[in-house]
């Protein structure tokens, strides 16, 4: 899966309004995310909703709580291993919120200026698909081809950079299985 202008190959495209312009250009950090809409529930469209601004407040309870957040992420990874972009990679997405990252002794916030987010369809209790890791691991692995400093230690989760608040992926994300599936991909590609 080579990434084009910004745009993963194979993935489906929906333009997400909920972007900008990375201020250095900078791409080297991965964080990785989960989400369900309804919580729990997997399928239909509301996820994709979210990211263009269309959810309906009267679709679900818990829609009326989210309908006005502007958020983004930069790809989607289906129960099925489908995936879908919606902000191009060199385009800053807003997904991480208020995060930091620390690497050799130094802090870094704003973590949205420098890297690429990508949601798991899923919940943090309900194991993740094969498909999911094989796509995941494609994916990834194309953003270190395109992306160098995007190295295996710079992939992390959105509880590792935002800890007090949040705790995507979960513990249902198996890390070891995820990063076997990163060297097959390596050695099959």
């Amino acid at each position: 899966m080579p990434i084009h202008q910004g745009w993963l190959e194979g993935a489906r495209r929906v333009p997400s309004p909920n972007q900008d312009r990375r201020p250095d250009g900078e791409v080297s950090l991965l964080v990785l995310h989960s989400i369900s809409l309804p919580p729990g529930q997997f399928g239909g469209d509301a996820i994709e909703r979210l990211f263009t601004n269309c959810l309906d407040p009267a679709g679900h309870p818990f829609f009326t709580a989210i309908a006005g957040l502007r958020v983004s992420a930069h790809l989607l990874i289906r129960r099925d291993g489908e995936c879908v972009q919606f902000v191009p990679f060199q385009a800053r997405a807003w997904h991480a919120g208020r995060s930091r990252w620390r690497e050799g002794g130094v802090e870094r916030r704003a973590l949205n200026d420098f890297a690429v987010g990508i949601e798991l369809e899923g919940d943090e209790v309900s194991p993740y698909t094969q498909a999911q890791y094989r796509a995941l691991a494609t994916a990834t692995r194309a953003l270190q081809a395109h992306y160098p400093a995007l190295t295996a230690e710079r992939i992390t989760s959105h509880a590792h950079v935002a800890p007090l608040r949040k705790s995507d992926p979960g513990p249902a994300f198996d890390w070891a299985y995820f990063r076997q599936q990163l060297v097959a991909a390596d050695i099959y590609a």
